[in-house]
């Protein structure tokens, strides 16, 4: 096939895909067909250095080997039975899950929007059972800029109007708070706050690092007044950060922790809820559910991703290559970069508002072979799989600046 057939055959998909399907995204113009490791190809043979992750769903990188064949055994053997009958899997996966995070109970979900909304009804019930909160009056505390999903509750608290407009009415019950600002959270619970729920870091906003002590307070706050303190580690866990989860670097355990994306490997969607014994034991047979949630291929998948995660040291390879990547980019002389921030392999580079919008890097980085995403016009997420190693982690430097100021 000749470099020109390739080119009509990429060509060929985006035109189909952009007159079939919804609108709802707008992706870069490369179509990937092969991923290992840190790397994708499109489908001209291009090899391009992943540093999105699918959103730090690939955490372990593309195609881990242990994780397939987990996958395909499991396959091979039994997929799906539904909640209604037990299976071999899954009991488990609740095991190894407790251990390695310190939870009491689980709730497998499989998307990290199922995890948020099982979440928020966990703590309304909870208020009502566990708090008094008269009927119908629960309010959960939210944070401004936030990002936890896409249902219709979620994104009635979002302060984003490109999620909110045209979407309403919106379910009622929660107050947004400033992110980073604990004496506005503390100003903000009544008798009738069941929960506070928050991103140690908020990803989708441009990875935003809330103020040191910032989440100590908030536990502080909230074990005071009886508030569950709810942390969305979906994107900030499982290694992201350099540590298993981002509450570590503040030394503070949630009462629920809603963990996805990475859970899994890039595999399948698996998700959960971690939490305390009290705050899980208001859910009853019925109340709540998910048919493919906990299904034996997803925890045989999830298990695996979980061992190969702990036993390659790719939280401590996060923490150690993603101080080296920041580093580099905070070196490069680029006016048109306003700040370098992130911890771990979560990395944000923001560019000025007169410096020609974040997309136009994005497309110069993908030339170069480097595929990353802008975020609110003005920030690049640089966020590689954590098996990313020193050499890769400079090349990526190395390319930025080149883009920045070739």
């Amino acid at each position: 096939m000749t470099r020109h057939q390739t080119i009509g055959i990429a060509e060929a998909l985006i035109a189909r895909e952009n007159r079939l399907g919804a609108s709802n995204y707008k992706p870069l113009d490369v179509v990937l067909t092969r991923g290992q490791g840190v790397y994708v190809w499109d489908v001209e043979g291009r090899r391009y250095l992943d540093c999105l992750s699918a959103y730090s769903a690939v955490n372990q990188g593309h195609c881990h080997p242990k994780i397939l064949a987990a996958m395909r055994e499991q396959a091979a053997r039994l997929t799906l039975t539904s909640r209604a009958f037990r299976n071999d899997q899954l009991a488990p996966f609740y095991e190894e899950l407790c251990a390695l995070t310190r939870a009491h109970k689980v709730l497998p979900m499989n998307s990290g929007a199922e995890a948020v909304e099982s979440a928020l009804k966990l703590a309304r019930k909870w208020g009502y059972r566990h708090k008094a909160i008269p009927d119908g009056r629960a309010e959960i505390i939210v944070c401004a800029n936030n990002f936890h999903g896409r249902t219709i509750s979620i994104v009635g608290f979002s302060s984003d109007p490109a999620s909110r407009d045209g979407f309403g009415p919106f379910p009622p019950g929660f107050v947004t708070v400033p992110f980073g600002d604990a004496a506005a959270l503390e100003a903000a619970i009544t008798p009738n706050t069941a929960a506070f729920l928050a991103e140690p870091i908020q990803g989708e906003a441009g990875v935003i690092i809330p103020p040191p002590g910032y989440l100590k307070k908030a536990r502080e706050l909230c074990t005071r007044h009886n508030v569950l303190f709810i942390l969305d580690e979906i994107q900030t866990g499982l290694g992201r950060t350099g540590t298993l989860l981002a509450e570590e670097h503040e030394g503070v355990e949630a009462d629920l922790t809603l963990l996805g994306k990475a859970l899994s490997g890039g595999f399948y969607p698996v998700s959960a809820v971690l939490s305390n014994t009290e705050a899980m034991s208001v859910l009853h047979p019925g109340e709540h559910g998910s048919t493919f949630g906990g299904n034996p291929l997803g925890c045989a998948i999830a298990r695996a991703a979980l061992k190969v995660l702990v036993e390659e040291d790719m939280i401590g390879n996060a923490a150690r290559v993603g101080a080296q990547l920041k580093a580099a980019l905070a070196a490069i002389p680029a006016p048109q970069v306003k700040e370098v921030r992130g911890v771990g392999l979560m990395i944000a580079m923001e560019l000025h508002a007169d410096a020609g919008g974040a997309r136009g890097l994005c497309e110069k980085l993908m030339a170069r072979g480097l595929l990353v995403k802008e975020t609110h016009d003005h920030t690049v997420r640089i966020a590689p799989p954590l098996i990313l190693s020193p050499r890769e982690a400079g090349w990526i430097a190395a390319q930025v600046r080149a883009a920045l100021l070739g």
